[in-house]
């Protein structure tokens, strides 16, 4: 294969995942031409990836950028692989360019997107990702949103505090569309992937039209999705705990056993069932220990899949708009 050309940033992709939010991209591409300088304005080529809606658009702006085309999708796979697609297919094409990940909804503010640019520029290399400084959901979901952050961070030993509101670099992108990874889940693909990637603090918007439908198991689902991108340190964790656990329960019964049969004091009638508990956590443990290891083992033999070289398969057009 051929090294990727290039291109002077004359040009800057947008790539916008899409299912069913018509009227919210519309209103997005509106405020796009609103509140985004021309010198911006001017270089941004949209492409919407449009995971198989089941309804379609009735018209858009014109003349917001330099182009703007829908990439269609022959089946429904989801926000975080409509997005690996998008990439794949920009990375297929000759010439590369920065790259924008953003939302259809208009959560991630059009005017922040010179922010990107500069601090790209100040850091050339790095994919650049919008940490969220300030969110307008609900405080259950605020709640919850700490909560994966937290669980992410034990189980991983990472910290992931940004969503897909990014910039990549146009000599980074043929080289994310090879991470695997990407396909569960794109800020937890570009952690994996060693790239060098920072974030800065931006606020979320609001949406513009429509309902979210960010629920509490879609929630859920992409923390998993985000925790099995780093599943070899997730299950090594997770294995040093149940050996801790198993430690915990086998001083216990060495406790236990001490006090029974080399000193004199009395024993509860109770003792039997907790030396039985502590056998059940150290057999639980070893299961479990058992069970993570044949997980990683069969994970790192089964083919992955490189969104690179398998997008056509889902891509059932590209349709331009202007």
């Amino acid at each position: 294969m051929t090294d990727q050309t290039v291109t002077p940033a004359d040009r800057i992709n947008v790539v916008i995942p899409l299912f069913n939010d018509w009227q919210a991209v519309g209103l997005l591409l509106e405020r796009i031409r609103a509140v985004v300088e021309p010198t911006v304005q001017n270089r941004l080529a949209f492409l919407i990836v449009d995971d198989c809606s089941v309804t379609n658009y009735d018209a858009f702006p014109s003349g917001v950028g330099q182009s703007l085309s829908i990439l269609r999708l022959y089946r429904n796979v989801g926000h975080q692989k409509a997005i690996a697609l998008g990439l794949a297919y920009l990375g297929s094409l000759p010439d590369q360019y920065p790259t924008i990940v953003m939302d259809s909804d208009g959560e991630d503010r059009p005017e922040d997107m010179a922010e990107l640019i500069r601090t790209e520029a100040a850091n050339p290399g790095k994919v650049v990702f919008a940490h969220r400084a300030k969110r307008h959901e609900s405080l259950t979901f605020r709640l919850f949103y700490e909560v994966y952050k937290t669980v992410f961070r034990i189980l991983t030993g990472k910290v992931i505090t940004f969503g897909n509101f990014s910039l990549i670099p146009a000599r980074q992108l043929r080289r994310l569309s090879h991470v695997s990874e990407i396909w569960n889940n794109y800020p937890g693909g570009v952690i994996r992937s060693r790239l060098p990637y920072t974030a800065i603090p931006l606020e979320r918007g609001r949406r513009l039209a429509g309902e979210s439908k960010m629920n509490f198991v879609s929630l859920v689902l992409h923390g998993l999705s985000a925790v099995s991108v780093l599943i070899d340190t997730t299950a090594v964790r997770l294995v040093l705990f149940c050996v801790l656990m198993a430690s915990a329960a086998s001083m216990g019964i060495t406790v236990l056993l001490y006090l029974k049969f080399f000193t004199n004091t009395s024993i509860p009638g109770w003792t039997s069932y907790l030396m039985s508990s502590f056998l059940i956590v150290i057999l639980q443990a070893f299961l479990i220990s058992l069970l993570l290891v044949f997980v990683v083992l069969s994970y790192r033999t089964q083919p992955q899949f490189i969104p690179a070289r398998q997008f056509s398969d889902f891509v059932e057009r590209v349709e331009e708009i202007y």
